[in-house]
């Protein structure tokens, strides 16, 4: 009879165990479902970034640019992101341009968002003052990823140009910018909860090789505000811009 007890007190103290694990199984199932995936483009140690420009005036106040982008972190040896992007600017006055873009961009290195679709509105002020010159950017972006809700973002780009006084034909230009990322609304990505998601501070020269031909040399900081808390980056980056000009047609 003892004996008997002493089973059926076993037998209720493993029941009662295996009831407890399928409970924290059970419970940790929608937390799992509720974390949100980094931004994939997000880079990760020391990033290796490529851009290559190209604009064609089609008039004296508007022309197409076509943009690649090629973005590499690890110490540049991983090829996380890259995308091309299209538009037409239009400059209405001399200080002010407007420019409504697609974007396609892929995510090799991603096992969870592969691809991602943008709509752009780009809207810059600029001013020059001798040397200097002043300008804003301001982009709003709408963006459509493979897996996950769309959402929308602004992002402001306050920056300077200094033309350094060399006596050179054509003389570099000293470029610093920083670039603040505001997601107000739903956010499909990991953050810390603010609407404050990302800055980019940048510094770099760009040097005119021809009249149509100029490469700038970066260095750039990105601080992503992850639920760990910021997060900092450091990027080299490359870019070529080519503008081509249209010739007149001579007249008969």
């Amino acid at each position: 009879m003892a004996e008997s007890c002493k089973t059926e007190r076993a037998r209720a103290r493993h029941l009662a165990c295996i009831f407890a694990l399928l409970c924290s199984c059970l419970s940790a199932i929608p937390a799992k479902a509720q974390q949100k995936p980094e931004d994939p483009e997000d880079d990760k140690q020391i990033g290796l970034w490529l851009d290559q420009g190209i604009s064609t005036n089609l008039s004296g106040n508007k022309s197409v640019d076509v943009e690649f982008h090629e973005r590499f972190d690890e110490g540049g040896s991983n090829l996380y992101e890259y995308f091309v992007q299209g538009g037409l600017a239009f400059r209405p006055r001399s200080w002010f341009t407007v420019i409504p873009i697609y974007r396609y961009q892929r995510y090799p290195a991603n096992p969870k968002i592969a691809y991602e679709n943008r709509l752009q509105l780009n809207l810059t002020l600029s001013t020059a003052r001798g040397p200097w010159r002043y300008t804003l950017r301001t982009l709003i972006e709408g963006r459509f990823p493979d897996d996950r809700e769309a959402s929308a973002r602004l992002r402001f780009r306050p920056g300077v140009d200094y033309t350094l006084p060399f006596r050179m034909a054509r003389r570099p230009v000293l470029v610093v910018s920083n670039e603040f990322f505001l997601v107000p609304w739903s956010n499909p990505f990991a953050s810390a909860g603010s609407a404050y998601t990302q800055n980019r501070f940048q510094v770099g020269v760009r040097q005119p090789l021809t009249d149509s031909v100029s490469m700038r040399i970066y260095y750039l900081w990105q601080s992503v505000n992850l639920p760990t808390g910021w997060e900092t980056n450091e990027i080299v980056g490359i870019s070529l811009a080519l503008k081509i000009q249209r010739k007149n047609q001579a007249r008969p």
